[in-house]
């Protein structure tokens, strides 16, 4: 994690001006076809007792990492330190989780009154989840996958309205492919919202 700091550090107006760049028009189109699908449906999401924001999903992107920092630098002093004490709290608290195998839920640290301070900013997953979708693989083999249980319980009898997120997975994958080699970073990344936030020293 140090040496991806120091990397993005060192390669920070590239990456501002042509990577991130490039990043917010993908993430636009991504919302713009997510609304467009959704409201086909009638589905609007308001959170609920499953709240996508409860959900511990990592990620393993250069590309979210960086995007995610850059809003989360912008904020004022305060507000990080109060972010960056929720991130500590909800690690050390999956840390105990995990050594009990016993599985739970934690809210987001970006999470504030329900709203996500870092909403322009937010990852992939959080952008897509929720909808019915599908997935090609290179053999032309189609895989669908599940809507969220606020999707089943407003839209669950409808017919499937086809919500494809490869093409928007192929153009991730070829810019997160440019941004390691621009940045000489090749490590995996593995990390939570929270893993991020607690790490950023700035």
């Amino acid at each position: 994690m140090d040496l991806l700091l120091e990397k993005l550090e060192e390669h920070h107006t590239e990456i501002a001006f042509s990577f991130l760049k490039e990043l917010g028009r993908i993430y636009g189109d991504m919302d713009q076809e997510y609304h467009r699908t959704a409201e086909k449906y009638g589905f609007e999401c308001r959170g609920c007792e499953n709240n996508c924001c409860l959900t511990r999903f990592y990620h393993h992107t250069v590309l979210e990492y960086a995007f995610l920092m850059e809003g989360f630098h912008a904020l004022d002093l305060n507000q990080k330190e109060k972010i960056r004490g929720r991130a500590r709290d909800v690690i050390l608290t999956y840390e105990n989780a995990d050594a009990l195998y016993t599985p739970i839920r934690v809210m987001c640290p970006l999470n504030e009154d329900g709203l996500c301070l870092l909403y322009e900013k937010r990852p992939m997953i959080c952008r897509l989840h929720g909808l019915p979708h599908e997935l090609k693989k290179a053999t032309g083999q189609k895989t669908l996958g599940p809507g969220c249980e606020a999707f089943d319980l407003c839209c669950k009898d409808q017919s499937y309205l086809p919500f494809d997120r490869t093409p928007f997975y192929k153009q991730m994958a070829g810019l997160e492919q440019r941004i390691r080699q621009a940045l000489g970073y090749s490590q995996k990344i593995k990390l939570t919202i929270a893993d991020m936030v607690a790490s950023s020293k700035i």
